[in-house]
């Protein structure tokens, strides 16, 4: 009898379960959301213009050297590689031959003009928070462009991920199509950053890990994820030992959104991109919106990462060695004291982008070197030179290793083999 009932709860699990993934394939939660009337179409396409730039669209949908928009901008994952669509309005390659409603279905519930499930590449899981009418806003620019015939490359993603229909698995456990809902407890300024950083911005697609399946892990969003394709680590918005936005001043968090530095940071990497193709063209009164908005998460520890050590014998002379190589490279620009020059050169002294548990920003700005973005507040920004040409593992692991125990900084030790990681050579 027990085992009967044991069999017939499991069946009705799975039952649930199946109808769940089935209810994907027919189910458009706003499907008929009216579509934004337009009485002035030179008003929408500004306004999509705009809304186009919050949601840095022309970063994925253009190749490096490509028409703008045309797609064919390759996106590594680690199931294989994504290749971005055609959004201007050709008829036979692009979207022209779409309309609103085929537009909002996508951005809302993930759906192609043909019902075609899409990969969450496109960040819709977020741009399902966007309003009907920011949609066709958005929706007018996009057609008011030059149409580019280029079709789109089919994607080269690994089985069984080249199945599009096992998507329908991944969003009945992932995916919840909703919009933007305001809280009434919080300001109007509050709302519209939220707004912002949930939707078009899309910012827990970097700043939160992700789970087996490549879900986001909102269960501690925005607490930093590792970008393994782009090898960066976005730190956490919601811990001060990472991103530190409750120590930062809100003035100093809307100059580093709006220029790309201020007093007390610089941003470097894909965050640097992010700035200068998209939150530069901001308005003042959205980049504050967003910052007060970041400002009120709550800060919390960041959950625990795997750490490299170097042995205890031998941490005396790494860091000897480190602060030799940091007096002839890095003193002149840093200081001696780690202080730097803000914003020229930021300083390394309480730097917490070189003291958090990941040490893959730290080791490939010394490898690689870096530029601030160039935006209209900070027009010819101060770069750093590579030297991953100049130093071996060993002196990299040591410098940086300095870098994270000197002037008050308290880390752990960084091991060569973290550096030959991310230098791109195969541990032997």
């Amino acid at each position: 009898m027990l085992k009967k009932t044991i069999l017939a709860a499991l069946g009705l699990v799975l039952l649930a379960m199946l109808s769940l993934v089935i209810l994907q394939f027919v189910y458009d939660p706003d499907w008929d959301e009216t579509a934004t009337p337009v009485g002035d179409a030179a008003g929408a396409q500004e306004r999509g213009a705009y809304l186009a730039r919050a949601g840095d669209c022309l970063a994925c949908h253009t190749a490096r050297g490509g028409k703008p928009y045309a797609g064919g901008r390759v996106i590594a994952t680690p199931y294989g590689s994504i290749n971005t669509p055609n959004i201007t309005p050709d008829a036979s390659t692009g979207i022209g031959l779409w309309n609103s409603d085929d537009f909002w279905h996508a951005m809302h519930n993930g759906k192609s003009r043909d019902g075609r499930f899409l990969y969450p590449a496109f960040p819709y899981p977020n741009y399902s928070r966007v309003t009907r009418a920011d949609s066709d806003a958005l929706f007018s620019y996009l057609q008011s462009i030059a149409p580019v015939a280029q079709p789109s490359p089919e994607h080269a993603l690994r089985f069984p991920y080249n199945q599009r229909w096992l998507l329908a698995v991944w969003r009945s456990l992932y995916f919840r199509p909703g919009v933007y809902v305001q809280d009434t407890g919080k300001s109007a300024e509050w709302n519209r950053g939220a707004y912002l950083v949930q939707g078009l911005g899309h910012c827990n697609a970097c700043h939160t890990s992700r789970g087996t399946l490549g879900s986001s892990r909102l269960d501690i969003d925005l607490a930093g994820g590792l970008m393994p394709m782009l090898n960066w680590y976005a730190p956490s918005l919601t811990s001060d030992a990472e991103a530190g936005l409750g120590r930062m001043e809100l003035a100093q968090l809307v100059a580093l959104l709006k220029h790309g530095s201020s007093n007390s940071a610089t941003v470097f990497g894909p965050m640097a991109e992010v700035v200068r193709q998209s939150l530069q063209y901001l308005s003042d009164a959205d980049i504050g919106a967003m910052a007060a908005y970041l400002k009120s998460l709550p800060q919390t520890a960041a959950p625990p990462r795997p750490k490299t050590i170097v042995s205890a014998e031998n941490a005396a002379s790494v860091l000897a060695r480190g602060e030799r190589l940091y007096g002839k490279h890095c003193a002149d620009c840093h200081g001696e004291d780690g202080r730097g020059k803000s914003p020229v050169y930021p300083p390394l002294a309480g730097n917490r982008g070189v003291t958090m548990d990941s040490v893959v920003n730290p080791v490939r700005m010394v490898l690689l070197g870096g530029f601030p973005p160039s935006t209209q507040g900070n027009p010819r920004p101060y770069g750093m030179p590579a030297f991953g040409y100049l130093l071996d593992d060993q002196d990299v692991s040591a410098v940086v290793s300095y870098l994270r125990n000197a002037w008050g900084n308290r880390a752990e030790l960084v091991a060569p083999a973290e550096v030959r990681r991310h230098r791109g050579v195969a541990l032997d």
